[in-house]
């Protein structure tokens, strides 16, 4: 995890060295996510709605920018779980985090973006409860990494972002309640202001 901070850290400066365009700001919004799984027994539940709060950077020329960002962010997921006996268990789950994605993008016609990069998550809490709202103590990585891919608008120092976010490790390890291969999707529609 250092080494990807102090990487980012030095891409940064260095493009913030060389930007014709520095903008910062708060960025809120809104995601709907589910839980990808991938073992037998398991399957996908329903999505879930949550949200994020934060801030952005972005730094770069009149078509070529980065935008690194600091999220809070609320999302979740659900998990079914058949049974020999074809009984199914529903578990909902629930994760607070921290989202650090970093976009490269290219802009268009001075308001529409293209963008896609990685992001890194440190999970804060989590909350897994099946239908008695029985809480589970399973063991959750404390960070992952993935990416998001999407499309932004520019409408004066107003800025909006849809964008699809995928993991690309496993959100938990091996346990006894989920012997299964756990990802995490999410669909982000998110709004920033430029304050500068």
């Amino acid at each position: 995890m250092k080494k990807l901070i102090f990487l980012v850290s030095a891409v940064l400066l260095s493009l913030s060295a060389k930007s014709q365009d520095f903008s910062i700001g708060p960025k809120v919004g809104i995601s709907t996510a589910n839980i990808n799984v991938n073992g037998e027994g398991f399957e996908s539940g329903g999505n879930e709605f949550g949200y994020h709060l934060g801030l952005f950077v972005r730094m770069g020329g009149s078509s070529i920018f980065v935008q690194p960002e600091l999220l809070y962010t609320n999302t979740g997921g659900s998990v079914i779980k058949t049974d020999n006996g074809n009984t199914k268990t529903t578990f909902d789950a629930n994760f607070d985090r921290f989202d650090i994605p970093l976009m490269f993008g290219f802009k268009f016609f001075d308001y529409f973006r293209v963008q896609a990069g990685p992001v890194a998550t440190i999970l804060v809490d989590y909350k897994i409860e099946d239908a008695l709202n029985v809480p589970l103590e399973l063991d959750y990585k404390t960070s992952t990494f993935g990416y998001q891919a999407g499309i932004g608008l520019d409408v004066g120092n107003l800025i909006f972002d849809l964008k699809y976010e995928s993991s690309l490790s496993k959100i938990s390890k091996s346990t006894t309640a989920f012997q299964t291969d756990q990802r995490q999707n999410q669909i982000i529609l998110s709004a920033g202001l430029r304050l500068f």
